[in-house]
């Protein structure tokens, strides 16, 4: 009689991408995932302690995904807009992953990649040292929720996207001038949350790091 198949690290990763890819984080269970490979959940916690752990790991991927290929480039302000744009387009290519990164965020190797990337970069600016982990906190903050917040409309399906839209034109256009003169006067000019997301993602970060720039003695 045959054992039961081992699975690698990198082949459980796979699968719990593939579930994600059709779920959230909070849907998904080491359970799912073990019943997906054909094994059981006690298999499956050799190589990870938890739920946690795991999410961690499979969100690393992606950022290990965006840095592959890097090579710095020009001064401060390119080198960071040029990886928050890596790592835009990284997790678009997987959206449910970018609540998960935002969320449970990441401990591993692609991990360290863009911290010392981000770092250095700092560094480079002629900011103090003392001020480069405050600065650099901020932009991971701002760059993880533009990059969450433009996945989950990623994750919509075309009839949600449509409803959604209505939904918007009944809510703008429809405003009455009386409750809401302001949203009236601009309401053709208004735009809904999807559209222009990367030109909105690049005017926010080069905000942050003009007022960055602004503290530079």
């Amino acid at each position: 009689m045959t054992g039961r198949r081992r699975w690698s690290t990198e082949e459980i990763l796979d699968t719990a991408a593939e579930l994600l890819r059709t779920s959230d984080a909070d849907s998904f269970s080491v359970r799912k995932l073990a019943a997906a490979l054909g094994t059981d959940s006690s298999s499956l916690y050799r190589h990870f302690r938890n739920k946690t752990e795991l999410l961690r790991a499979v969100a690393d991927r992606i950022l290990l995904t965006a840095m592959d290929g890097y090579r710095p480039e020009g001064d401060w302000k390119q080198r960071v807009t040029t990886l928050a744009l890596r790592l835009r387009e990284a997790f678009g290519e997987q959206p449910q992953l970018a609540g998960v990164w935002g969320r449970f965020g990441s401990g591993g190797t692609g991990s360290r990649l863009v911290m010392e990337e981000l770092l250095q970069a700092l560094r480079t600016s002629g900011l103090p040292d003392e001020e480069v982990p405050a600065r650099y906190h901020r932009i991971v903050i701002l760059v993880a929720a533009l990059i969450a917040s433009e996945a989950g409309i990623g994750t919509l399906t075309p009839k949600e996207y449509e409803q959604g839209m209505e939904q918007f034109r009944v809510a703008v256009l429809g405003a009455d001038p009386e409750h809401f003169p302001a949203l009236s006067h601009f309401a053709r000019d208004i735009r809904p949350l999807g559209v222009d997301r990367r030109a909105a993602f690049e005017e926010i970060l080069a905000a942050q790091l003009a007022h960055i720039e602004a503290q530079i003695p």
